[in-house]
């Protein structure tokens, strides 16, 4: 039977932006939350928000107190390389707690290895600050030979 184990690997440190509520839909409410300043900061990788293309375009549940995330941004490294990370996941919002599973894509042979990373990620955010901070943990899978 395959195990995993979570390893964490780093932090992301978030500004949110604006808020802009679209409105009802098939899904919930659409809520677009602008993200202005992504920092993530780790032993293998330490990068920056590359450009001005992130934001998470949610739904808040009927009540009010969940939303469901999709996150999408690039980042760039300090070395110049740049990766692209795209998650969804959920956000209970009486709480501030956040638990959501990024993926990460890139054409940098120095970072490759992220293109092989499912992470996960526990955050807790300040909404009237709008700062977000998410712990980030690489998923390790192990497999148990001659079970399949």
């Amino acid at each position: 039977m395959a195990t995993a184990e979570l390893v964490e690997s780093g932090l992301i440190e978030v500004q949110l932006g604006d808020f802009i509520e679209v409105g009802e839909g098939p899904r919930g409410t659409r809520l677009i939350v602008d993200v202005t300043e992504v920092n993530l900061t780790s032993d293998r990788v330490n990068a920056t928000l590359a450009t001005n293309d992130a934001a998470d375009w949610g739904t808040v549940s009927d009540d009010g107190t969940l939303m469901s995330l999709d996150v999408r941004f690039t980042l760039k490294t300090d070395d110049g390389e740049y990766i692209y990370v795209e998650y969804c996941g959920r956000g209970e919002l009486t709480k501030s707690l956040i638990a959501a599973a990024p993926t990460f894509q890139t054409g940098s042979e120095k970072y490759s290895w992220l293109n092989r990373v499912q992470g996960v990620i526990a955050g807790q955010v300040n909404l009237d600050t709008g700062k977000l901070v998410y712990r980030l943990y690489e998923v390790k899978i192990t497999g148990e030979e001659g079970l399949v």
